[in-house]
């Protein structure tokens, strides 16, 4: 097999992929182009490439398996590259002179759509870029959550969880990377205090980021609510389930507020036990319109 990767005849897995319907009806042609005649995308929405000895020793030895996504650069003989920089980085590297491309007519817009739909298919990709990346796909592109979901191939759900963590304010950010904080679910429950200085707090009683998803959750929910007697927790001193005390079990705690001016009402109904808090309320309140706001479109 030629190093300078398969025969432009022959389909690859990338066929069009995920950017089938971006680029129709454009112009889609298979062929071989010198390295040096292709130019990286000054728009790319990555900017570290990782470690390339491992992709650049795969291509001295096979050959560059799937082909780039380029568009030809308007008025000159050269290429830019819509998808697969990290390939022809590593291509370089191998030595190849020339790379094998799939060449598409496509305007700024899609270019850039789809370098970034790309970029989200990454296996090494932070949990900072895949919820940036989600949200840009819909403020900038009008993606609904739904789209989303079955763009990555992900469920709507964990969608509706990152896009949250993409409106985690740069400064709040920041801190969490300071201190190591970077499981989604330690970031959701940032994600859900009520206002910056809130976040602030929160992230600072996490500390160094190595705790645990429960101990995440105890922090961000008030305790002090009645925990409910298990059948499994009678004596080991032979005490009869019967000779335990029985209470009824008390209605779910309830927070209700009625307008006066708009006719609407408000009802929240806490999971557990006993009396809510002002922080609850205004924690669940914050939920609620930020799972609104982010599913404006979907």
């Amino acid at each position: 097999m030629s190093k300078r990767g398969l025969p432009v005849d022959i389909r690859t897995r990338h066929d069009l992929h995920y950017i089938e319907e971006l680029a129709t009806p454009s112009r889609s042609v298979g062929k071989v182009i010198k390295i040096d005649l292709i130019e990286p995308n000054p728009e790319q929405p990555r900017t570290e490439f990782g470690d390339l000895t491992e992709l650049t020793s795969s291509i001295k030895e096979h050959g560059v398996l799937e082909p780039l996504l380029v568009r030809p650069i308007e008025g000159t003989n050269r290429w830019m590259i819509i998808a697969g920089e990290r390939r022809w980085r590593a291509s370089n590297l191998a030595g190849l002179t020339e790379v094998p491309c799939i060449e598409l007519e496509l305007k700024d817009e899609a270019v850039a759509e789809i370098a970034l739909v790309e970029n989200l298919q990454r296996k090494d990709r932070t949990i900072w870029e895949e919820a940036d990346g989600l949200a840009k796909l819909a403020s900038q592109y009008g993606y609904t959550h739904d789209k989303i979901s079955q763009t990555i191939g992900k469920s709507r759900t964990t969608v509706t969880e990152y896009m949250t963590i993409a409106g985690i304010p740069t400064a709040v950010r920041e801190k969490c990377k300071a201190a190591g904080i970077g499981a989604k679910s330690s970031l959701l429950e940032v994600a859900r205090q009520f206002d910056d200085d809130a976040m602030m707090a929160f992230v600072d009683s996490l500390g160094s980021g190595g705790v645990s998803r429960e101990e995440v959750r105890k922090k961000a929910r008030p305790t002090g609510a009645i925990k409910p007697a298990k059948k499994d927790d009678v004596p080991e001193d032979g005490t009869a389930e019967a000779e335990l005390p029985v209470h009824p079990k008390p209605a779910l705690s309830r927070f209700n507020y009625s307008s006066a001016d708009n006719g609407f009402k408000i009802e929240i109904v806490f999971d557990h036990e006993g009396k809510y808090d002002r922080k609850e309320v205004l924690q669940a309140l914050k939920e609620a319109f930020d799972h609104v706001k982010l599913n404006r479109q979907g």
